[in-house]
């Protein structure tokens, strides 16, 4: 493999993490949730082979409390 096409894997591979934080921000906001820190983990996208971490941030009690009532009525994955 090639400089170049580790590269493009490299940008695919934090394109895909940017579109799973769009959908959990768009599933959350469904949920009337808002996790005010979602983003993305820049760090887990460094180097040639990135794991693009998607970064749940912090959220208040109220938040926390919150997503757990929407997690144990949502169903299983």
């Amino acid at each position: 493999m090639t400089t170049n096409d580790w590269n493009r894997a490299a940008d695919e591979k934090v394109a895909e993490a940017e579109r799973a934080r769009d959908e959990l921000r768009e599933a959350l906001g469904a949920a009337g949730l808002k996790l005010p820190s979602l983003g993305i983990d820049a760090i887990s996208c460094a180097g040639p082979n990135p794991l693009a971490l998607i970064d749940l941030g912090r959220c208040n009690i109220d938040t926390a409390r919150a997503l757990a009532v929407a997690l144990r009525s949502g169903g299983a994955v």
